[in-house]
């Protein structure tokens, strides 16, 4: 039988899973009017905050999603010339992905909506609330990096 910690672990986790699908389906209706998803929208982002081309493992890492999901939203979002892929002298069957013009201005449009939206909710939320939920994300995705096995 689990003790009460143990039970608000449990807790937390299954709200971080709604949170996460609730997340998601506010986000397409965000990205929608975009052409975008969720989704795509996370791929674009990957990119934007590297800074640099990336590889679709890298984006997967960075981004906490597989490696196929990232390179079936890569190949949907080079079809609508917003990425490019580029050799990488690196890795041969592993290409970088890279932003084009229009893939950064429409990422920068949908992160415009998003803004507007931060300051309808902020209100709701303390810094320090912030600050804690942040450091106990941080150590839950840290204490399950490795599969159990």
């Amino acid at each position: 039988m689990p003790n009460s910690k143990q039970t608000l672990i449990t807790d937390t986790v299954i709200q971080i899973f709604r949170a996460n699908g609730q997340l998601l389906h506010w986000g397409d209706g965000l990205t929608g009017q975009f052409d975008l998803t969720s989704a795509r929208w996370q791929m674009l982002g990957a990119l934007i905050f590297s800074g640099h081309p990336m590889t679709a493992p890298q984006m997967a890492n960075s981004m906490g999603v597989t490696r196929q999901g990232a390179l079936k939203q890569l190949n949907l979002l080079e079809a609508e010339a917003l990425v490019e892929k580029h050799p990488n002298p690196m890795n041969k069957r592993s290409p970088l992905y890279r932003l084009t013009d229009e893939g950064e201005a429409r990422y920068h449009q949908i992160q415009n909506r998003w803004y507007t939206h931060l300051e309808d909710i902020e209100h709701a939320f303390s810094a320090t609330d912030l600050h804690t939920t942040l450091m106990v994300l941080e150590k839950l995705k840290d204490l399950h990096e490795t599969p159990p096995g």
